[in-house]
């Protein structure tokens, strides 16, 4: 004899409303207008290895007065998405690559700036070209033929600057310009997708970044939402002109920078939110530890002639964001919403403005710089301390800011 029990559920079951509903949850889920971030990717979160927020933020001190809002807006207009700043061994600079793919040159108030190099013979000022717009979606279609050259750093005693560029892997252009010759451009076999940050050690090799596996810089946002850690340390040697893997398995890695006595190398780690030490030379040499969490996202680290360390952090983390990070289910859910991203992040309180802080080789904090309001910057890539001075970099706005210190 049925049950009336079972009757009612299978008769709500086939309720014609239900299906609806249903029907239009499984319409709202495949987003076929591409309205969310995901836009038809194959998104497989994982789990990201992230320090839990609340501990994070207590013990991180704060800028109450907002200092780096007091810094001076450089630029204007003048140069797109600055990622990393380099000044030569005569003291000239800033260099600095673009989002047009360019490599410029600041050459004084009566020159302005210059095309100092290029990272592609693609490269022309009708294809690659579009001023303030090169920092938008506008340039994306683009980047892969025109280069988008990330960071940089010159061998201050032959002049050559050595790039790291998102699309052709290393370059080096010597002390004239030009047309930058690729060093690297696959290792093991396979293509390096996104190489983004380098640094030169005393016997010639290059340690730099290849960010991703799967993704290249345009779809970055995925590394970051999908917790994806097939990033690389990298390193090229010069006399043999071979490329070797010195780490893998990360999680976005950003900047490299080597400490002053070159014994250990510090690294960005973006999607997990801390800063790490790899040995080179010691009794932990090939080891990597933990130096520093971090309350945001960081992005390159540079060193100052103390042998402290500069790291540009877009902050900041959020207890809601911390939850999608432990819960890859919930990001399978919550990024396939048909919602545009901005919305998204907006929700999950997001509302990035910049940080930059000071460590010294211990990973404790010296000093921490903020702009909340984002007067001078919202999005921070880089900061160098030269002269009293300091420049920061920015690979998504169109100048360069500056302050000085200390």
């Amino acid at each position: 004899m049925e049950k009336k029990g079972q009757h009612k559920d299978e008769t709500f079951l086939q309720h014609p409303v239900f299906l609806i509903i249903v029907l239009a949850f499984g319409f709202v889920m495949m987003d076929p207008f591409q309205i969310g971030p995901l836009g038809g990717i194959e998104f497989r979160p994982g789990k990201h290895d992230i320090a839990p927020y609340k501990e994070v933020m207590a013990s991180w001190p704060r800028d109450n007065r907002s200092r780096l809002g007091n810094g001076k807006l450089e630029f204007v207009d003048e140069v797109f998405g600055p990622e990393s700043l380099e000044f030569d061994s005569l003291g000239r600079g800033p260099y600095t690559g673009l989002a047009d793919g360019r490599v410029v040159r600041w050459m004084g108030q009566d020159i302005g700036w210059e095309t100092f190099a290029i990272v592609t013979s693609n490269w022309s000022e009708k294809l690659c070209s579009r001023g303030v717009d090169s920092t938008t979606a506008k340039q994306w279609k683009h980047e892969k033929w025109c280069g988008r050259p990330l960071g940089l750093r010159f061998n201050k005693e032959s002049g050559d600057l050595y790039i790291a560029d998102a699309y052709y892997g290393l370059l080096v252009v010597g002390p004239a310009g030009g047309l930058a010759t690729p060093l690297a451009t696959h290792v093991e076999g396979k293509q390096i997708l996104f190489a983004n940050d380098l640094d030169i050690h005393k016997n010639g090799s290059i340690f730099f970044t290849d960010t991703s596996k799967k993704y290249n810089r345009v779809k970055h946002v995925f590394i970051l939402l999908e917790g994806e850690a097939t990033g690389r340390i990298l390193r090229y040697d010069p006399p043999t002109k071979t490329t070797h893997v010195v780490l893998d398995g990360l999680a976005f890695p950003n900047g490299v920078q080597l400490s002053l006595d070159q014994t250990f190398l510090l690294f960005t780690e973006t999607s997990n939110c801390r800063l790490m030490k790899y040995w080179l030379e010691g009794p932990r040499t090939g080891s990597k530890e933990l130096v520093a969490h971090l309350p945001g996202f960081p992005d390159n680290v540079r060193i100052n002639d103390k042998g402290l360390f500069w790291v540009a952090i877009d902050c900041c983390r959020t207890p809601a964001q911390e939850v999608l990070a432990h819960n890859p289910w919930m990001r399978s859910i919550y990024f396939r919403l048909p919602i545009k991203m901005s919305i998204l992040a907006r929700i999950m309180g997001m509302r990035m403005y910049t940080v930059i802080s000071l460590f010294n080789e211990k990973g404790e904090i010296l000093e921490v710089l903020e702009d909340r309001k984002g007067v001078v910057m919202k999005l921070v890539s880089e900061v160098r301390e030269i002269q009293g001075k300091l420049w920061i970099g920015t690979v998504a706005h169109n100048h360069i800011a500056t302050l000085p210190y200390p």
